[in-house]
Parts: C-alpha cells; structure tokens; sequence
C-alpha cells in the first residue's frame, strides 16, 4: 500500500509540475537594452510563470535570429523606434504570438488595441482578447484620463479647443536625452534646469490624444522637461464660464471621479484634498503604476486646472505594459508593475 501511495505522490507531483510547465509563458523583449526595454524586465525578473527568450549581443543583428526569437514568443513587447517597431511587427507570422508595442508606431493604427485599461469599461476586455496592443504616450496616458470623461458626458464638446501643458523627467526623451543630462563628456551635454520643445506645434503625441480624448479637434500641446529623471505632470486648463452651461467645479469632479471608480491603479483626489495642497511634485509616484488625477479652481472665478500626476516611465510606458501583458494573459493586472 505504502508503494501504491508513493507512487500516487510521484505521479500527482509529476502531474503539477507539468501543469506548472504548461503555464510558463515565453516572453521576448525586443530591445530589451534600452530605457523602457530596461524597466519591463526589471518589473519582470522575479516572475516564475514568464520564460525570457534572449538573444546575444551578436544575434541582436541577425535578422534570422531576430525573427524566428519574435515568432517564437507567446508574448513580444516591443521597445524599439517607431520605425523599427514597426518593421518588427511584420516579422511576426506565428498567429499565437501576441504583441504589445511600446513604441508610438501603432497608436492609432487600424487593428491595433490601445493598451489604456482605465480609459473605458471594455477595455480590459479589448485589450484581453487583443492580439495586438499599442502601449499608450506617457503625456497621452495623463491627458485622456483627464479630458475623455467630460468629452463623453458633453460637459466639453468636441469641437472645444483644448490645450495641455505638461512637464517630465528626461527619461521621456530616451537614452540620448539621458545622456545630454546626464553625460558632462557628451558634445550635447546641457545645463537647462527646464526648457520647453516642439514649439512648433508638432508632436507624435497629439494624434492619439485627439483620438482618444474623443476630441474632433487637434489639442494645443506644450509639452517641457525638466532637470530630474522621470515622473509627470500633465495639465489641462479649462475656463468653465466659457463651456456651455458654464459647469461648476464640482460637476467636473464628479465627472472625472466616477469615470474611475473602484479602479486600482488610477485614483482622483478630493476636491478638499487638491484645496490643501500648495504644490506638487511630478516624481510623487515615481516607481509605480499609479496615476492620481487633480481638479484644482475655483468656484468663484469658474476656473479649473485639471492634473494628472504619473511616472513617465511607470504608468506612463514600462508599468502600464506590464499591465496590459498580465490582462493578455487572464492574470492578476497588477503583478509586478511596481518597482521594489
């Protein structure tokens, strides 16, 4: 009797083993070396469910090496320039291998699923069920978390003319605006405590913020950076006497407050809360998968600054994909999205 029970034992551990086999997802960063390749993996070292498909540094130029490691991957994240990401993505002619694009290469191409789970209540659905998944803009992620709810109510039309002004740690610029920061030996090296760019109104952000923010026109976008590595404020003034039925403060809250809630990850403070304040610190949430969103104004005056506060390279590029590939994958979404 005691053999039969050990080998019951033998066999049920056999069988668990095996079942924990079968739940290994293979997963391959495909530049994995740069600022938001670094973060993911970093998010996913400790992870025993995920099997990481690498490549040398030798095979990383192999364009055979390269494709058969994307086609051979239950999950690709692509950390790569927009050009090459998209190059990339027709590699993939394995039908099981799913895709999530951190790049801004298919933001709001056809086919493509924007990997935002908070901004609409199917979304998780969508994004569960995608085979392909855009990983949203750190400024866009900010940016339609605040603007999309008074879109869809009517509270701002689409037609409004909308402007965001945003600040970020110059991480958001990659490895050569980290270097210009950073690197006194670097011929670009500067000493700017905050400068303002694409002054000239073009930015590959805007058209998924339009798109997403349900917006019919083009958002003014003045984004900056400033001296410190990562972390966010995004803000969007609105003058509410100007906007039809001239809203209070309060309804604009409430608006943005039940568009999220119960949601894990995004949080809207209390109007007490954004009154107390006297400033705030874009590296606030610095690590995380957070986002907490602000009504600050007044009443009196009926005017509002809406605020998003997030980590560029957390919820706003590594964290948020790391979310999206959980959800993908039918697990907990928030499994190692925070650093620490």
């Amino acid at each position: 009797m005691r053999g039969a029970s050990g080998n019951r034992s033998a066999l049920f551990l056999c069988l668990l083993f095996c079942a924990e086999c079968e739940m290994v997802t293979k997963v391959f960063i495909d530049g994995e070396a740069g600022t938001t390749g670094l973060q993911i993996r970093s998010r996913l070292d400790t992870r025993r469910d995920l099997e990481f498909i690498q490549l040398t540094e030798a095979n990383r130029k192999d364009a055979k090496a390269r494709k058969d490691a994307l086609n051979a991957a239950d999950i690709v994240i692509l950390c790569l320039p927009d050009d090459a990401a998209k190059e990339a993505a027709t590699l993939i002619v394995n039908p099981h291998t799913r895709v999530i694009d951190a790049s801004s290469a298919h933001r709001v191409s056809p086919g493509w699923v924007y990997g935002f789970p908070e901004m609409a209540s199917v979304q998780r659905k969508i994004i569960r069920e995608g085979k392909r998944v855009t990983n949203p803009g750190c400024y866009p992620t900010g940016a339609i978390a605040l603007i999309r709810p008074l879109a869809r109510a009517g509270i701002v039309p689409d037609s409004w003319p909308i402007t965001i002004n945003a600040v970020s740690g110059y991480s958001g610029g990659g490895k050569q605006m980290i270097a210009e920061f950073e690197d006194k030996t670097s011929s670009t090296h500067t000493d700017d405590a905050y400068r303002i760019y694409a002054m000239g109104l073009e930015h590959k952000h805007v058209p998924e913020i339009e798109q997403y923010s349900l917006l019919a026109q083009r958002p003014l976008f003045a984004p900056a950076v400033g001296r410190y590595a990562q972390g966010m404020i995004v803000e969007v003034p609105l003058q509410l006497w100007a906007l039809p039925g001239a809203p209070s403060l309060t309804l604009v809250h409430e608006t943005i407050a039940a568009a999220y809630e119960g949601e894990r990850f995004v949080s809207v403070a209390s109007l007490e809360e954004s009154a107390s304040l006297k400033g705030l610190d874009p590296e606030g949430l610095n690590g995380t998968n957070n986002m907490k969103l602000f009504v600050f104004g007044s009443e009196t005056n009926k005017q509002a600054r809406l605020v998003a506060l997030l980590d560029n390279l957390g919820k706003g590029a590594s964290a948020q994909a790391v979310q999206c590939m959980n959800i993908m994958l039918g697990l907990d979404e928030g499994l190692g999205v925070d650093l620490g």
